[in-house]
């Protein structure tokens, strides 16, 4: 009789109970598939006593899962428990010095501590590196599209939507003309947001998964605190609207780039063109789309979180394990990744959709030109219109005292486009800060 693959599951959240399940449900096509049955043998959790749903009762039970990893039985350490620190880490680590395979569904440890883990997994006779196919993108098969799909294939550019919060969000502002506060408190009610979203919508769950898409596309060791991170809180009605005049969508993006001087990583709302395939993805739907010389642009697209997408993607590498597969953590040997060069992010080449108010009074326009033509920058477009008369005038003909203006430019640097604005506020014709969006050019 063939021996079974032994799991150690760490975390009985969504995920694990997920993974537990899919595990049953797909139980007999995973076995022919494999060669073997894969089952799990060994949990750790917080609450033994918890209801879980599931059958528990032939497993061994750990309240550490760093005792979980020194269990013996076990064949692969599977961690869905989350954190970049803590219990999590300290349980991969020491599975890791074991010589145990590793799947993880942990963005934040490997955007962190990525680099030093993959080392010491391959340091190991067998090679082994770390599955992590669920840490980015839920479910979409990306991390192996990167790692083994695309070797024939000079990659420039890896870019998407990685998180369904802020796609959720800005679709309902875009469909229903809402604010961002009352899309949030919607997001929270339904469960795509947690009670406290600063982690999603400011942008940092979107930078680590970036993080490691860049050292799977660049070949390039993991730097998280490389990337430029700019969240979607500031995102108005205005701005959903002007966008969708000029034929624009506007989505949180996380990008990373080959430039002149580097590696570029970014993360932030982005107006994109209807036309472009990324713009077409709503609610809470993830997409990435990789940009090579030899397939041009691919995209892929699915649900990025969830109990049962993410499961799939755990299991996915699981499979590997099952069938003896070992492949490099991100694509190639942790000694081979080179150096993280970070390129300068004012030299960032590209148009700008810049939002301002100004004075109602003749010369205010020519006062902005002037010192966009000072920085060589050429608009594309210029919208202006009235203001509604005030709220506490109601039917008053009288037109505020500012004015909206939506500025487009042609392609031009974010440091040119900085020092305008810079100019530009320090004039006594507009009120409040200028409101910048990038543009990203695609295909």
């Amino acid at each position: 009789m063939v021996e079974p693959l032994r799991v150690g599951l760490a975390g009985l959240g969504t995920v694990g109970i997920a993974v537990l399940r899919l595990l049953e449900r797909r139980r007999a096509d995973l076995e022919a598939r494999c060669g073997r049955p894969i089952v799990v043998s060994a949990v750790s959790a917080r609450s033994r006593g918890k209801d879980r749903g599931v059958d528990l009762s032939d497993v061994t039970w750990y309240d550490d899962p760093a005792d979980l990893a020194h269990d013996n039985s076990i064949d692969v350490f599977v961690e869905v428990i989350g954190g970049e620190d803590g219990p999590a880490r300290r349980a991969v680590e020491a599975a890791i010095a074991r010589g145990l395979p590793v799947v993880t569904a942990n963005k934040a440890l490997l955007a962190r501590h990525g680099n030093a883990l993959a080392r010491a997994a391959e340091a190991h006779d067998t090679g082994i590196g770390i599955g992590f196919e669920a840490a980015v993108a839920g479910g979409i098969p990306i991390v192996r599209t990167l790692r083994e799909a695309l070797p024939g294939n000079a990659i420039s550019r890896v870019y998407g939507i990685l998180n369904g919060t802020c796609n959720y969000i800005l679709t309902r502002m875009e469909r229903e003309g809402l604010d961002f506060a009352t899309c949030l408190a919607e997001a929270q009610r339904l469960g795509y947001a947690e009670a406290d979203p600063t982690f999603d919508i400011e942008g940092y769950d979107t930078a680590h998964k970036l993080a490691l898409l860049t050292g799977l596309a660049f070949g390039t060791e993991v730097d998280a605190d490389a990337i430029l991170i700019e969240g979607i809180s500031a995102i108005t009605p205005e701005d959903i609207a002007a966008a969708d005049e000029l034929g624009y969508r506007i989505k949180l993006l996380g990008v990373a780039s080959r430039a002149g001087d580097g590696i570029e990583q970014r993360v932030h709302p982005t107006m994109v063109p209807k036309s472009s395939a990324i713009a077409r993805i709503d609610g809470v739907l993830n997409a990435v789309a990789v940009d090579s010389d030899a397939l041009g642009e691919i995209v892929l697209v699915g649900p990025g979180a969830g109990g049962e997408a993410t499961a799939s993607s755990v299991i996915a590498d699981l499979m590997d394990v099952a069938t003896g597969r070992h492949i490099p953590t991100f694509g190639r040997p942790a000694s081979a990744m080179q150096p993280y060069s970070a390129a300068r992010i004012a030299r960032h080449a590209g148009g700008y959709y810049l939002r301002l108010l100004i004075e109602d009074r003749p010369g205010a326009l020519a006062t902005i030109a002037r010192h966009m033509a000072d920085h060589g920058i050429s608009l594309e477009s210029i919208v202006q219109r009235r203001r509604a008369p005030r709220a506490d005038a109601p039917g008053a003909a009288v037109p505020s005292v500012v004015q909206p203006i939506v500025l487009i430019t042609y392609e031009t640097t974010e440091e040119a486009v900085r020092a305008a604005i810079g100019a530009i506020a320090a004039e006594s014709v507009v009120a409040g800060p200028p409101k910048m969006i990038r543009i990203e050019k695609l295909a």
